[in-house]
């Protein structure tokens, strides 16, 4: 019967080194962490990129073109093979049905609508964005197309 049980193999549990436990214990008194000085004591460290208070090299070098980081818009993007299971005829994909259907994962997301795949059913699509080849077959299929304002205004 004990050919049967499942065991861990030997080294494998290794017991938690406790500090600050006397000087029995091998790390008592300081704790491992030396004599004086800054790493010695609680909260003794420095930020990423420090350098002994010299002017660290991040803040020394200029800055030098534009970043568009603030201003990126981050799509949730779905081609059409994601969309064909999930819907059925006459159906509006949008924000609210792709959040209950559990296809969109964040409310924040944008969406666009990708042509990769087919559709056969007839689905009316008011998103943020839809590629061409997207909205060629969803209008093939018989659905329709509406874009959102916010993303026809950047166009413009």
């Amino acid at each position: 019967m004990a050919d049967f049980l499942l065991s861990a193999p030997v080294g494998a549990h290794k017991k938690k080194h406790i500090v600050g436990r006397g000087s029995g214990s091998g790390s008592g008194t300081t704790s491992g962490r030396g004599n004086k000085g800054q790493q010695s004591r609680s909260g003794g460290r420095t930020y990423v990129g420090f350098e002994g208070g010299q002017m660290p090299l991040y803040r020394r070098i200029a800055q030098r073109g534009f970043s568009n980081y603030l201003y990126k818009k981050e799509y949730a993007v779905f081609n059409l093979c994601d969309l064909e299971p999930k819907y059925a005829d006459g159906e509006t994909v949008n924000r609210e049905t792709l959040l209950a259907k559990g296809l969109l994962k964040k409310k924040s997301f944008l969406i666009k609508i990708l042509g990769d795949g087919d559709i056969t059913k007839k689905v009316t699509v008011a998103v943020d964005k839809v590629s061409a080849s997207a909205r060629e077959k969803i209008q093939k299929a018989g659905g329709t197309v509406a874009v959102a304002a916010v993303t026809e205004k950047a166009k413009a």
